[in-house]
């Protein structure tokens, strides 16, 4: 009755190695996701950051040339 219990506790330390393999992947693939999702959340992030400079330098450019009755400076090359 010994090799029965044996293959038994070999069987189940097995199938317990396979589970903690399965929750470490299933960890895994969520840290994974969160990653990409913090990734896509950056990337919107930078793009409205980028569309604010933008807009900034689009209303300074516009308000600087109205500011001042100059003619326009033409290079002579």
């Amino acid at each position: 009755m010994v090799r029965p219990r044996r293959r038994d506790d070999a069987y189940l330390q097995t199938q317990l190695l396979i589970a903690q393999k399965e929750e470490a992947r299933i960890q895994l693939q969520a840290e994974k996701y969160d990653l990409m999702a913090a990734a896509a959340d950056l990337d919107e992030i930078e793009e409205v950051n980028a569309n604010y400079i933008l807009m900034a330098r689009l209303q300074q450019a516009s308000t600087s040339g109205t500011q001042t009755d100059s003619a326009p400076v033409y290079d002579t090359d």
